[in-house]
């Protein structure tokens, strides 16, 4: 990590920790400077991602104007670099034991790859269609795993953590769908729900008996 600063100043050698652990953090995203409140220029930059340095402009503008009632905390905010990179933004005015500003610490953070990130799951989101059944209706193994995933999913829960009742729903669906037709199905059926032949077994004849007595 590049780290430009003026160590000759307190300032930068009680607040260069901070600024150090921020861009360790964030990095190689994140833009850490330190400015000089009395003297409007830059005391230290961690992870330049411009040519800034100390000694250069800050150019902060009138501290009193901003809204008090942020508690010296600002953003986050927007900003835009000259490769057309955005950036998200904060701000914290630090004070000195009277109470004055004395340096401003701005995090600037490159939203590129989050944007890209964002850009490529919409993507996929994108690209989900209803399933073609006709390919799986003879795959009974693909229908078990559609209709367990699709179960869980809607309960919010794995399936090893189901409770017997919603065991109970879900190996009604599984029958209404045809899975104990086919031969053998019990144990994968079991393998599944990661439970034991005998619960499947159980819970299927509860499910048959319920079914026999609905009016």
């Amino acid at each position: 990590m590049d780290v430009t600063a003026d160590e000759t100043d307190p300032r930068v050698r009680m607040w260069s920790p901070v600024c150090h652990a921020v861009a360790l953090l964030l990095g190689p995203y994140a833009e850490v400077v330190l400015h000089d409140v009395p003297e409007d220029v830059v005391l230290g930059v961690w992870n330049p991602m411009t040519d800034r340095g100390p000694g250069s402009p800050s150019l902060l503008g009138e501290l009193e104007r901003l809204d008090p009632a942020a508690r010296d905390v600002f953003g986050p905010y927007g900003k835009l670099l000259a490769d057309g990179r955005r950036l998200s933004s904060v701000s914290a005015v630090l004070r000195d034991p009277e109470g004055e500003p004395s340096a401003v610490l701005c995090v600037n953070l490159d939203r590129t790859p989050l944007e890209g990130a964002a850009a490529l799951l919409a993507g996929f989101g994108a690209a989900v269609t209803p399933r073609p059944e006709p390919l799986f209706e003879q795959d009974w193994t693909e229908r078990l795993r559609h209709t367990v995933g699709t179960f869980v999913r809607a309960r919010g829960r794995p399936v090893e953590r189901l409770a017997r009742e919603d065991r109970l729903a879900l190996v009604g669906e599984l029958d209404a769908d045809g899975i104990f037709a086919v031969r053998r199905a019990v144990p994968v059926v079991a393998d599944t729900l990661r439970t034991s032949r005998s619960t499947v077994y159980s819970l299927l004849a509860e499910h048959r008996a319920q079914r026999t007595t609905r009016p």
